[in-house]
């Protein structure tokens, strides 16, 4: 089995190298295909100038990394952080490009960000870096060369300016160029609650498989961004009961139960959970060591480590955010039987409704609300299934069942386009 050193636990990159070994091997893949497929096909480092409002000039790096172009064109965000680095982006576009074929859609992997804090940017500023950003890869992207979309960070905004700068410099409206734009834009309908429906219909399938109903389980639900919010609402409404959250502030648990409809009130006023009334108050980062059914790490990578996945109590372990759990954490995570749905299923939510905008926009044709969810649930279940008798069939977790599934799709169509020389 592949192994990852200790002092490598956190480099997100060798993480996904760790699984897609295994898999590979699993598969018998021939090992010139897998060290093509494990290399990302180009890699762009942009320096972009900009004038702050204070008249200084700061110089911003950015990076966009295309993973695989196989399948389709590049599909991935793109993070404004501080802690963006090389290393994240390009783990991101690989788990994007086996993501895509997990869910069997026509796009490879892709990833960008930039490092900044949009917190203490302007408006101006955020702009004048996303314009740039946009015009220095502009023989990069394209509706069939990368398609980008919002990321940590970012939102329908950033999206708009990346659109409106792609659009200006090809001279016609491009609205297929980027996903998770505004609904006047060409955005979809469904797309910003698209991940955390993703991970309802995950928690949904697993509990099937292991014979559970929702009414009976409590979840812990560890971020509250966009994703981990729409996910708790949508839990709640499901009849889950939610029994703890958190953010970078700090956490909450209630034991019967959280209110969901007055904690999305609260944080909306006071912008951050800590303080709702009626629960007590944890640590950010103990909320994952709560007693629970099903926990939903929805923040952040490498938040379950071989430090600390001993303490977690949880049955089920949906993986809302992207590379949650480190390669070493799935070895005692396996140890304790627990049934973990991966990142590159459990949250293929987002992408697969990003690919229903892409459509949309090429064909000029929106489709309702209810057709994306029900198309969404459609591929949801269908992938989820997949991926459950890969893991029968192979004897493996359901990590791994993922990647094989990803990497045998992805590898097929290579061997059928062949090697350009």
């Amino acid at each position: 089995m592949a192994i990852i050193a200790a002092e490598k636990e956190l480099l997100v990159y060798e993480n996904m190298g760790v699984r897609f070994d295994r898999a590979a091997s699993k598969l018998g893949l021939d090992k010139g295909f897998q060290h093509v497929l494990r290399t990302p096909t180009k890699e762009i480092t942009i320096y972009i100038p900009v004038v702050m409002d204070n008249g200084a000039i700061e110089v911003f790096v950015g990076y966009r990394v295309q993973h695989s172009l196989v399948r389709g064109p590049g599909k991935g965000g793109i993070r404004y952080s501080p802690d963006v680095t090389l290393d994240e982006i390009r783990a991101l576009a690989s788990w994007m490009t086996w993501k895509c074929a997990v869910v069997n859609i026509p796009f490879g992997g892709a990833k960008g960000g930039v490092i900044c804090d949009p917190e203490k940017l302007s408006r101006r500023e955020l702009e004048a870096i996303t314009r740039r950003y946009t015009a220095e890869l502009l023989a990069d992207l394209g509706p069939e060369r990368d398609v980008p979309a919002p990321d940590l960070g970012t939102d329908e905004q950033v999206m708009a300016w990346v659109m409106d700068t792609y659009s200006m410099h090809v001279r016609q409206a491009t609205t297929a160029v980027v996903t998770g734009k505004p609904i006047e834009l060409g955005g979809s309908r469904g797309r910003r609650e698209a991940t955390g429906r993703g991970c309802l219909i995950a928690c949904d399938r697993a509990l099937r498989k292991l014979g559970r109903k929702r009414t009976q389980q409590r979840v812990v639900i560890q971020g509250f961004g966009n994703v981990g919010s729409v996910t708790a609402k949508l839990m709640h409404e499901a009849g889950y009961k939610i029994v703890g959250v958190s953010d970078v502030h700090g956490g909450l648990y209630n034991p019967k139960g959280i209110d969901v409809p007055k904690l999305l009130e609260h944080v909306q006023q006071a912008q951050q959970v800590p303080g709702l009334a009626g629960c007590d108050a944890v640590g950010a980062d103990e909320v994952l060591y709560l007693e629970c059914d099903i926990l939903v790490p929805a923040a952040v990578e490498n938040v379950i480590t071989s430090r600390n996945a001993d303490r977690i109590k949880a049955k089920i372990i949906v993986e809302a955010a992207n590379g949650p759990t480190t390669a070493l954490a799935d070895e005692i995570l396996e140890e304790k039987k627990i049934f973990v749905v991966p990142d590159i299923l459990a949250n293929a939510g987002g992408v697969t409704v990003s690919y229903f905008e892409w459509v949309q926009d090429r064909m000029g044709y929106f489709w309702t609300e209810a057709m994306v969810n029900e198309r969404l649930e459609q591929m949801m279940v269908a992938s989820f299934d997949d991926v459950c008798s890969y893991a029968e069939r192979h004897d493996v977790s359901l990590r791994i069942a993922a990647y094989m599934l990803a990497i045998d799709r992805v590898a097929f169509a290579l061997k059928l386009r062949g090697l350009y020389a």
